[in-house]
């Protein structure tokens, strides 16, 4: 078990989001001491896990609410959370051929201003409609 205190160190997380998600319900199975402290077992980091995997993929907390909901429900929604992961698979892919573009155009642009810086000037890209 881990305290309040290991958790965000173990997982570069702010408590203060740990304490959201709790308070979210997006951790329904963690325990607290008598004295009401949270205790974090390995199932309520690898929850922890899932939901920053998930916040990647830019899901909507309410939807990772959803999702953690059909993880209670158990194998009556397998189906659910199989497609989930298949919807969530292809919003990854979409922004990675994004992110493939935007480092396209930035090695273009590293480009352009190393070829100008060496040449002294950008007219090294303008082209001479005269001559052509």
């Amino acid at each position: 078990m881990y305290s309040m205190k290991e958790v965000p160190e173990k997982m570069n997380l702010p408590a203060s989001t740990i304490r959201y998600y709790d308070k979210q319900g997006m951790l329904p199975n963690m325990h607290r001491t008598e004295s009401g402290y949270r205790r974090f077992s390995e199932a309520d980091i690898g929850m922890l896990n899932m939901i920053e995997c998930l916040k990647r993929t830019n899901m909507p907390i309410r939807d990772i609410q959803q999702f953690i909901a059909w993880v209670q429900e158990g194998d009556a929604t397998l189906q659910q959370r199989y497609d989930m992961f298949v919807e969530r698979r292809q919003s990854v892919q979409e922004q990675i051929a994004q992110l493939q573009k935007t480092l396209e155009f930035i090695e273009y642009k590293g480009w352009y201003f190393s070829t100008a810086l060496e040449a002294g000037t950008e007219a090294v890209h303008r082209t001479d409609e005269k001559r052509a």
